[in-house]
């Protein structure tokens, strides 16, 4: 498991959520295996005579060999999902762990841990590809006006949540992203921010004339006002002066958008799903919001495209006489 995470960590760039998250699945998996390996026996040989957990006990009541990790059968992955999808997890929690395994497994056997892949024929339930709510463009409108209104009061604060707002919107980057940005990371004259994305990809992503409005009048007066010893080079900061965190950037989201009527209750990542589809209903193109917003595959940027049809759709079916 050790060995397993530096190999996330190191090689493979993962970020530490990331991380967490794989270990907790093997965890989890490998206490299953504790209570009941092999399962229902299939072609590949699972559920063999003679292989047991260590935690259990067989059927006359002996303790059951502790199982080697080389012994794992896919009949054994799947009884694992098979006990997941059971207890109700859902289509999305079941392909992830499904993704645990065959990672880990195909990293076991570079390694020389097992001799066959047990995960090679590991095939996940395909996702249900839901379609991310959105504010509509007077929604987004209204809340980064809400922003500006705050503050004209010249609190720090108010006038750092304009910032965060005018930039997350302006942008579509990740909260996680936006909280790891340094006051270098601002190029003021190209009307760039360089930004540090999953797998440590360095993308540098453009942003309008009013984010750099909201950003300079943080950046002139505002910031100095809550700099403490431990600001570091931190772009955004909390109100005692530490870099802050996603979790208050999800807050000021939630809070800003009860005072817009009408909008749905969004959090950062719904900014990041709203700027993609207005880019997008404006015209641009589609491997250039993929490059916007850090995706590796076109096709998880293909989904805001559903979302510009769905309103399309709607648009025609109310405005056209013979829809």
């Amino acid at each position: 498991m050790d060995a397993f995470e530096r190999h996330l960590r190191l090689e493979r760039g993962r970020s530490p959520h990331t991380v967490k998250a794989y270990l907790a699945d093997l965890r989890d998996f490998f206490s299953h295996l504790d209570g009941d390996v092999g399962g229902a026996g299939e072609s590949d040989g699972a559920g063999e005579a003679g292989r047991a957990s260590g935690a259990g006990e067989d059927v006359a009541g002996t303790p059951r060999a502790e199982t080697e990790l080389s012994e794992v059968r896919l009949a054994d992955l799947r009884a694992w999902l098979g006990v997941l999808a059971a207890g109700g997890a859902a289509r999305s929690t079941i392909a992830r762990r499904s993704a645990t395994l065959r990672t880990f497994f195909a990293w076991a056997t570079r390694q020389g841990h097992v001799e066959l892949d047990p995960a090679l024929r590991l095939v996940a339930p395909k996702r249900h590809r839901t379609l991310p709510p959105v504010l509509a463009r007077d929604h987004a409108s209204a809340l980064l006006d809400v922003a500006a209104v705050a503050a004209d009061d010249d609190d720090p604060v108010h006038v750092r949540d304009r910032a965060i707002l005018e930039l997350l919107y302006a942008t579509g980057i990740r909260v996680g992203e936006l909280t790891g940005l340094d006051v270098d990371d601002v190029d003021h004259a190209a009307s760039v921010i360089r930004v540090i994305g999953k797998g440590n990809k360095e993308r540098r992503v453009p942003f309008g004339k009013p984010a750099a409005q909201a950003l300079d009048q943080w950046l002139s007066a505002s910031r100095s006002r809550l700099t403490t010893p431990e600001s570091g080079p931190a772009l955004f900061l909390g109100r005692r002066g530490r870099r802050i965190d996603p979790r208050q950037v999800r807050t000021l989201v939630h809070d800003m958008l009860t005072h817009v009527h009408d909008a749905p209750d969004l959090g950062p990542h719904g900014l990041r799903h709203s700027a993609a589809t207005h880019l997008l209903e404006g015209g641009a193109d589609l491997r250039m919001v993929q490059e916007l917003l850090g995706h590796a595959s076109l096709a998880t940027t293909q989904i805001y495209t559903h979302v510009s049809i769905e309103r399309l759709a709607a648009s025609y079916a109310q405005a056209h006489p013979r829809a």
